[in-house]
């Protein structure tokens, strides 16, 4: 430790008296082994996330579309497959939703590792963190020819202020805790590559050099895109076209393999030889210097030319942030073998599985938007139909989600305040949140309660969480709190609930004498003027209706109805506003209308949504629902040992699905035919909406015998 003056150490007295923090100048001055050069900002922890949630598989497809009862579509040799093409052993591929901190957490410290490590570790990482900070996760949805704006939800709202609340600082402190569970989740020989552009990657070289260690950096890659359309003559800087990938490996030894690019112009090349360790030049007869053809090849460098998607590709989705294949294809290839073990946990659109996929590679990607995952699955499906059509192999996939969530995140409470004030600031928001959702469901508080915060009309009512799904946990203790108490009628209120949650636990709930009806929490709660004026509308989960047709020994199933009751914005808010010669589409109790405005101020509206079935872009078919049971791994707290449990559900197998495409906007509404032994059974169908939410039914039908 270095000396101190007389009058550092009573400046650092002083400091101390007044429970302040030291400035920056003590630590290198007390602490002599502190780094010369450190990335500091606010809030800065040396804290990581070590929470283990339990994944709960809520659907597996390993057959993309069975067309006729006999196309089971065996795979080879990859996996064993019982009579129904299900993939029994193998590695299946993980579509994870939820947050990218707790599943990364999740990954490096639960039972998932010990399979991770199985299948050779995790090779390769390739993130596209949100490194734009005016991004959001507002997305556009085609309606007929038109084009509707969906805002983001509560939970996508909350991801970005936690990531660009405070600049610089809170992003900074979202992608530090999340890369060093990305090293510590690396296979020894593995390497991570993270895409950022100008806005962001100081930052992230900086902290990658801290998590990584600058001697393991290994290429600062510029992805150039020539196609970019630039900002024209008269621009005060240049244009913008290139994207930063920075790679790094955890360790010495890591995967790389050389790529090849064309040489553009193929030049005659001089031809020398090394003589008495000197180069010369060869000459023919004439005197003339000897050429050789040029090399047709070369190592691909550090910078890369693809040019972004082209507006009219076929694998453009229209999603924000997509990156081209060839990109996604060369940091696979470069930075993994065949076989290998990959993730992506900002999946966007789903392209790092779409190409690993297609590359033979085994992956594990996650997102937060439960569009993204949406998207992802769609995409997945028809990679997994080109390969089948090709005769090659494709593996399965499931969609998971973390089953039990915990509180995490601090909603918008100081990090800088001591324990006890941060807890006692969560309580006051908490209440603060609760009131204000109560006022605007028009309910009344209620106290003496585990699991319920007001009543109405008879009815008590529980209000999820702000920052997180309502979990089945959540629901499970809402039915618990029932039968204990003789309560039959409840209203759950919540911005986003867990994915393939219902009709399993309203039915179980129902078995048991209770009434149960979730509802959607509108982002209009937020607004002040819309809650005095009774204009917010809590809008019911989506309902289905099906019709099975039974023909000896098979099954088909029609989709036959599909209501929504969704609302965002308002027809009289749209009307309000508008300018002349303008147009807004809005979301009103289910219905898409297009409010326009001509030059003389006259109002005409346009419903969009002709027929029930503009609201569903996918739908599919599990034949035999209660055939596989999920089944979650947790630790025993007693012995630290991983226990299998099963849920009490069941794992929606996709054996039949019709989804819109950009392509092809149509939609089948009666599968195929599908042949089952005799019996009854339970046949379970799934419809996602153009909002990417999720509504599953279940159907229960007697099969005759096969004549």
């Amino acid at each position: 430790m270095a000396r101190l003056t007389e009058q550092e150490q009573q400046e650092i007295i002083r400091f101390i008296e007044a429970d302040k923090p030291l400035p920056d100048k003590y630590r290198f001055l007390l602490f002599s082994d502190k780094r010369e050069v450190e990335l500091v900002w606010n809030g800065k922890t040396n804290d990581v996330c070590n929470v283990v949630l339990p994944f709960q598989t809520i659907e597996q497809v390993d057959e993309p579309r069975a067309e006729k009862p006999e196309d089971t579509a065996a795979q080879q040799d990859l996996f064993s497959t019982d009579s129904r093409g299900r993939q029994l052993q193998g590695w299946n591929n993980k579509l994870i939703w939820g947050d990218n901190k707790l599943i990364l957490s999740s990954l490096k410290n639960g039972p998932l590792r010990q399979e991770i490590e199985r299948h050779g570790g995790l090779k390769l990482i390739y993130i596209d963190p949100p490194f734009d900070v005016g991004a959001d996760f507002s997305m556009d949805i085609e309606i007929g020819d038109d084009t509707f704006t969906k805002k983001p939800n509560i939970l996508e709202e909350i991801a970005y202020r936690d990531t660009w609340g405070r600049g610089a600082d809170s992003f900074i402190a979202m992608i530090y805790e999340r890369l060093i569970l990305c090293r510590d989740l690396l296979a020894d020989e593995g390497s991570i590559f993270v895409h950022c552009d100008w806005r962001v990657n100081w930052a992230i070289r900086s902290v990658m050099n801290e998590i990584f260690g600058a001697n393991f950096f290994r290429n600062e890659i510029i992805w150039h895109y020539e196609n970019k359309l630039g900002t024209g003559w008269g621009a005060k800087t240049f244009d913008t076209r290139h994207d930063v990938l920075l790679r790094f490996s955890k360790g010495k030894k890591y995967v790389h393999n050389e790529i090849a690019e064309k040489v553009k112009v193929e030049k005659m090349q001089p031809v020398t030889k090394k003589v008495e360790g000197e180069r010369i030049w060869l000459r023919n007869d004439d005197g003339s210097l000897m050429y050789a053809e040029g090399a047709k090849e070369r190592p691909v460098g550090d910078v890369w030319t693809i040019p972004i998607i082209n507006p009219v590709a076929t694998e453009r989705l229209n999603y924000p942030t997509q990156k081209p294949e060839k990109l996604i294809e060369r940091i696979i290839l470069s930075g993994s073998n065949e076989g290998d073990l990959i993730a992506d946990f900002f999946v966007g659109s789903g392209t790092t599985a779409a190409v690993a996929e297609k590359l033979g590679r085994k992956w594990i990607v996650s997102d937060l938007g439960k569009f993204a995952v949406h998207t992802t699955r769609k995409r997945m499906i028809g990679v997994q139909r080109g390969l089948k059509a090709e005769g090659k192999d494709y593996r399965a996939f499931e969609i998971l989600n973390l089953g039990r969530y915990e509180r995490q995140h601090y909603v918008g409470v100081n990090p800088n305040l001591r324990e006890e004030q941060r807890q006692k600031q969560l309580e006051e928001k908490e209440t603060a949140f609760l009131d204000l959702i109560l006022h605007a469901y028009r309910a009344e508080r209620t106290d003496g309660f585990a699991s319920f915060h007001g009543k109405r009309a008879g009815r008590l009512v529980a209000v999820g969480p702000v920052n997180m799904p309502v979990s089945r946990l959540f629901v499970e203790e809402i039915i618990l709190e029932c039968r204990k108490k003789h309560i039959t009628k409840v209203d759950i209120l919540g911005f986003e609930f867990e994915m393939g949650l219902f009709p399993n636990v309203l039915d179980d709930a129902r078995t048991k004498g209770i009434d149960i009806s979730p509802k959607y929490i509108p982002a209009d709660v937020f607004d002040k003027r819309a809650v005095e004026k009774n204009q917010v509308v809590f809008h019911d989960v989506s309902f289905i209706e099906v019709r099975p047709h039974v023909k000896g020994g098979s099954i088909a199933v029609e989709l036959t109805d599909f209501s929504v009751f969704y609302s965002q914005d308002s027809i009289a808010n749209a009307e309000a506003t508008l300018k002349d010669k303008g147009s807004k589409i809005v979301v009103e109790k289910g219905q898409i209308i297009k409010v326009s405005k001509d030059k003389n101020g006259i109002v005409s509206r346009e419903m969009l949504t002709q027929n029930w079935t503009d609201w569903i872009d996918y739908w599919s078919v599990d034949f035999d629902f209660e055939n596989k049971r999920e089944i979650i791994r947790t630790q025993n707290p007693d012995t630290g040992d991983w226990e299998e449990s099963w849920t009490g559900d069941y794992i929606f197998e996709n054996e039949w699905q019709s989804f819109r495409t950009k392509k092809d906007r149509k939609l089948e509404l009666t599968s195929v035919f599908h042949e089952c032994p005799p019996g009854r059974r339970k046949i379970a169908v799934k419809v996602v909406d153009i909002f990417g939410n999720d509504t599953m039914t279940i159907a229960e039908v007697a099969v005759g015998a096969q004549k």
